[in-house]
């Protein structure tokens, strides 16, 4: 395929991306005022968040293992559907349930996107070249994930919170006409289909368990509790009940033996942290914005712009060099240090931190985030067998999102247990008169509005978010160490030239010829099994059948030697 048509192809592609992203990051600096206007308190701010999230988590394996087996447009284009309609559904919501439910259906459609895109860009563009495209999806996130915040503080400040919900729609619509008219992809032959359905329900339920601890741990109960062990405990008899179905399962959800791919293994260990570090910033630091810098909603959209822009810069620029060079493995341990720094430097922040320092910090961490996450998926798609390109590839992106759905959890316990505490030490230092205030206020345990507080109050909601936002960012600095020492162990492998449909092909081409040679070689044998007796009376023929006897065994011999190559 040429450039252009390569980008024709993408073309819907790209849009339906943008759809999900722009649906996703509109709310994200709404959430604070979303979460006030419906009565929640911080741990349905952060359940907003996880149950997406946690969709997402349990759903991508699934619908990579649908790609290996079915219609990838059609899985494409479903998948689009699904989060659209979820979204729309919504902007009605009247309580945070309504809103958590339907952020799970978000999710569900979510991580069919973020699987399904990957896979399909694998089938028409080779490793060598899908860094200068993979550039263009970052690109498309970097753009969404910008002028999603800004898009939804303006249509908060104007329409209303739940116009964020609809913005989508139009979008969608263009998106799915554009995937059905310009995505071409090759017929998959007719294949008796087994899915693993006990895989599934056990892998979902395993995760979904042990998520669902962390998301209450610290706040429902204590971490060191019964509930937290019966968690734990039910957790791991899940999952690894479901390692030994995968281990039995003619078509496992997820083919253990990826694991012994060493590229795959450390890709999915650094991926772990990357998730943590790209949705726990998105999510924190809207709330530090907002409520510890006291911005509203469009102030907090366009004061995260040094952080994707840092995204974009280096995702872009990087994935051209990848293609032009051929190199990848310098720029992702780059990224990877970039990472540790740009945590480390959000862990000083406080409600008075100086707004230079603050966007040094957000572009440093998107830069980090930019040079690996791409690249992560790129590497595994390079190694990976044809067969399994979908299944590995929705790994990464699991394991991905897993990390980041276990790190906002448990980034969100954190906060609402520093946030409880300096809050109560702030307030213990005023006036009688002003702690009844509080207590009336702040005593419900729900987000405040900080517009709506009196000055004595906002100083002490302020320094208290922001002392633990910077805490929450220290929580991910021993993840960063974990993701920088993965990839620097990954194996510098040289990037194919070839597409996920090109090696298809080569390889069926491989297997006839393998085939014909086997064939060849029967005959040749069966002919020279079959002259034996005419050799038995005729001398003569006795020496033309020993010479065709041995012309045969060197060409089964050969053939022999091709097949064991």
């Amino acid at each position: 395929m040429t450039h252009r048509q390569v980008l024709s192809a993408l073309s819907g592609l790209l849009l339906g991306m943008f759809v999900s992203m722009i649906a996703t990051t509109v709310v994200g600096t709404s959430l604070p005022l979303i979460i006030a206007d419906l009565e929640g308190d911080q741990a349905s701010f952060t359940w907003v968040v996880t149950a997406t999230l946690l969709a997402t988590t349990v759903s991508t394996p699934i619908w990579g293992k649908l790609a290996d087996l079915f219609n990838r447009k059609l899985l494409l284009q479903l998948a689009l559907v699904i989060f659209v309609v979820a979204s729309a559904i919504a902007g009605f919501s009247q309580d945070p349930g309504m809103l958590i439910t339907m952020r799970v259906f978000q999710g569900l459609g979510a991580g069919g996107l973020a699987a399904l895109s990957q896979i399909v860009m694998a089938d028409i563009i080779s490793p060598r070249e899908r860094g200068r495209y993979a550039g263009l999806f970052g690109a498309v996130m970097a753009v969404a994930t910008v002028g999603g915040p800004l898009l939804g503080g303006v249509i908060t400040d104007t329409l209303g919170w739940r116009w964020n919900f609809f913005v989508g729609l139009p979008i969608a619509i263009v998106a799915l006409v554009l995937l059905q008219r310009t995505l071409h992809l090759p017929k998959r032959p007719k294949t008796k289909v087994s899915i693993d359905y006990l895989g599934i329900v056990l892998i979902t339920a395993g995760v979904s368990l042990l998520l669902l601890w962390v998301s209450f741990a610290g706040q429902q109960f204590e971490w060191n509790s019964q509930q937290s062990y019966l968690m734990v405990g039910g957790a791991a008899v899940l999952l690894l009940a479901a390692v030994l179905v995968e281990l039995k399962a003619k078509e496992p959800v997820i083919p253990l033996g990826l694991f012994k791919n060493r590229t795959f293994t450390l890709s999915v260990i650094a991926s772990l942290s990357v998730g943590v570090a790209m949705f726990g910033t998105a999510v924190f630091l809207s709330q530090y914005m907002q409520l510890a810098r006291g911005a509203t909603p469009t102030e907090s959209g366009l004061l995260t712009i040094p952080m994707m822009a840092g995204l974009l810069i280096a995702s872009t620029v990087v994935g051209g060099l990848i293609s032009r060079r051929g190199k990848w493995k310098a720029y992702m341990i780059t990224g990877a240090a970039l990472v540790v720094a740009g945590s480390l430097l959000l862990s000083r922040l406080h409600y008075d931190t100086d707004f230079w320092y603050v966007g040094i910090s957000m572009f440093v961490l998107g830069a980090g985030v930019g040079m690996v996450m791409q690249n992560l998926v790129l590497v595994v798609q390079n190694t990976a067998e044809v067969k399994h390109l979908g299944v590995a590839t929705s790994a990464v992106t699991f394991f991905r999102s897993l990390g980041g759905t276990v790190g906002v959890a448990v980034m969100g316990s954190v906060l609402g247990t520093i946030v409880a505490e300096q809050i109560k030490t702030g307030v213990g230092t005023l006036e009688p008169e002003q702690q009844a205030v509080a207590a009336q206020t702040l005593g419900s345990g729900t987000i405040p509005t900080i517009s709506a507080l009196p000055d004595y109050l906002r100083v002490v909601v302020e320094s208290a978010y922001g002392t633990g936002v910077g805490n929450v960012f220290l929580v991910a600095v021993p993840l960063a160490i974990v993701t920088l020492i993965a990839v620097i162990f990954l194996p510098n492998s040289d990037l194919g030239t070839l597409s996920a449909v090109q090696r298809a092909k080569a390889e069926a081409r491989h297997h006839r010829e393998v085939e014909d040679a086997e064939d060849a070689a029967i005959d040749v044998a069966t002919a020279s099994v079959a002259l034996a007796p005419v050799g038995l009376a005729h001398p003569a023929g006795d020496r033309a059948a020993g010479s065709e006897r041995d012309g045969a065994n060197r060409d089964a011999g050969r053939s022999a030697g091709s097949r064991d190559e």
